[in-house]
């Protein structure tokens, strides 16, 4: 293993909340622990200067203590769920299942939300100077400038956000499936991939308008979802969430569907449908208008036409384990 790479990311900090686990060879899998939940990030040197990180979170919220440890660039790609970020002047962004985001990491100290508290991904670092000597020396023969990429990408230390593009998208789903024989060799042949379509691209061609929502509004948006799931027996009109938390009606559903990826009315029904399979196998001997009931159905007809729509089969099939 190369010490003198974690003992830089140690010197920086991931934070009190964070811990290594396990070690063995050329990777660490550290957990991260809040009240929430946990997360682990298996991390696995690539090049001298150069790691690549799963990221698996099953949490709510957690704070990130990660000092910046003078990366030139990080890569972070989005496999499953969302994870809400913070840029320099407090706008809020959501990156989504198939986004790429490349930074210099100088903004990813604070609060963390997972707003459907789940996030799988990748990230890839690339650590000043020590980086870029691996590459010549490893790779002499390709011409990548990890300096030039990350002014490219991120002036001003900005970070840069790209939605579903195709062969990047290609190239971390064949990272995801990596197999362990073939690990290390694959990791360094997908990454200068990476580097040279990276290379390629022009960022104003590929970027697409990434949405910034001031903190005070997604912060009134928590609120509504913690209101509608504490109690998903009573229904609530949009007009009236409107007025309860002054924010604009449009602005409520425009903000809830950036936050939690679906639009208000459809995220409700199927947290609520999600809600009804855990009490019909957690709970044999209550009957299925009961629970209709308790999640805001005065039909039961009406509860199991949504419980089929979006979960597949009926209540009573899913009791029966034919899902």
């Amino acid at each position: 293993m190369n010490t003198d790479l974690f003992e830089r990311l140690d010197d920086a900090g991931f934070g009190s909340n964070v811990r290594e686990v396990a070690a063995e060879a050329d990777c660490r899998v550290l957990r991260l622990e809040d009240a929430s939940g946990e997360g682990f990030m298996m991390m696995y040197r690539v090049f001298d200067g150069i790691y690549l990180m799963y990221n698996d979170f099953h949490l709510k919220s957690c704070v990130s203590e990660y000092q910046n440890a003078e990366t030139v660039l990080c890569i972070d790609h989005c496999r499953e769920g969302r994870i809400e970020h913070e840029n320099s002047v407090g706008g809020r962004y959501y990156m989504e299942a198939g986004d790429l985001r490349i930074d210099r990491r100088v903004h990813h100290e604070g609060n963390v939300h997972l707003p459907l508290s789940h996030y799988h991904g990748l990230t890839i670092g690339f650590v000043r100077g020590d980086a870029q000597v691996s590459l010549k020396r490893e790779l002499p023969s390709v011409q990548v400038d990890l300096d030039a990429l990350s002014q490219k990408f991120c002036p001003d230390s900005k970070e840069f956000l790209l939605r579903a593009n195709e062969p990047l998208n290609m190239i971390f789903t064949q990272l995801y499936r990596t197999p362990k024989s073939i690990r290390q060799d694959y990791f360094k042949l997908k990454i200068t991939e990476l580097l040279l379509q990276l290379s390629a691209l022009d960022p104003s061609e590929f970027a697409e308008e990434r949405q910034y929502f001031p903190a005070q509004q997604t912060d009134k948006i928590k609120e509504i979802h913690t209101l509608m799931t504490s109690d998903l027996g009573r229904n609530y009109t949009t007009d009236e969430l409107s007025r309860r938390f002054e924010i604009p009606s449009a602005s409520l559903r425009k903000i809830f569907k950036a936050v939690y990826g679906s639009p208000i009315y459809q995220y409700i029904r199927n947290y609520r449908m999600n809600a009804a399979a855990s009490m019909l196998m957690s709970e044999p001997d209550i009957n299925i208008a009961e629970i209709a009931q308790k999640l805001g159905y005065d039909n039961a007809s009406k509860f199991s036409a949504a419980f089929r729509d979006v979960m597949g089969v009926s209540p009573q099939e899913y009791r029966k384990g034919e899902r």
